[in-house]
């Protein structure tokens, strides 16, 4: 993953990054983490412009938050009820906590876009409540962008300011993003498994 990601960063510029932070925020073991400090370095040795590669990065990963902005408009809330009335268990979900979790983001829609934004492992995943939730489409995209230009910004100046060691980036970050994964699985299983407990003490 490593080489392929220099080799393309290198070899398209700006158009390279743009694309991988799309298919990073599509596609998230595509690592963010690499992609903008290599930005940053290959600005360093003046073969782009900084400014152009934060630009490119942010573009893209724009352009993935949207994707699934709109998967999660697609899916929508009452269809999600209806499958957790369906299939609950294994969504980790009940129709109960479907309109808790709506109600939820309606009230701090914003702030968990703009800070989300900014979360490893929740980069992504962010957008989709979102969708879900019907936040309109400019705030949403004013927030993501906010929080997407603060984090490209940081990684491609740190690779920009470690220049030939920006790879060091990725393995602090890396470790985090882990972290953030691992708790969301951890977080599915236990819903399972509690599953019919939590929702006989709702009904009590």
């Amino acid at each position: 993953m490593f080489d392929f990601v220099v080799s393309l960063v290198e070899r398209t510029g700006y158009f390279g990054i743009a694309l991988l932070m799309f298919a990073e925020n599509v596609f998230p073991p595509i690592p963010s983490e690499l992609i903008m400090p290599l930005g940053g370095f290959v600005a360093a040795k003046g073969e782009l412009n900084i400014v152009g590669v934060v630009v490119a990065g942010s573009i893209g990963s724009l352009l993935g938050a949207i994707f699934w902005y709109y998967i999660g408009r697609l899916v929508g809330a009452d269809r999600l009820k209806r499958w957790a009335s369906r299939h609950g268990r294994w969504l980790g979900l009940s129709p109960h906590e479907v309109d808790a979790a709506r109600d939820w983001f309606q009230r701090h829609g914003w702030a968990a876009v703009f800070f989300g934004r900014m979360l490893p492992g929740i980069r992504t995943l962010i957008s989709v409540p979102a969708g879900m939730a019907r936040m309109s489409l400019l705030p949403f995209l004013l927030y993501s962008a906010a929080g997407t230009i603060i984090f490209t910004v940081l990684l491609t100046g740190a690779g920009y300011l470690l220049k030939s060691n920006f790879e060091l980036i990725g393995e602090y970050m890396n470790p985090i993003s882990n972290v953030v994964v691992i708790g969301l699985v951890l977080g599915y299983i236990y819903r399972v498994v509690t599953f019919d407990r939590r929702n006989a003490a709702k009904a009590d």
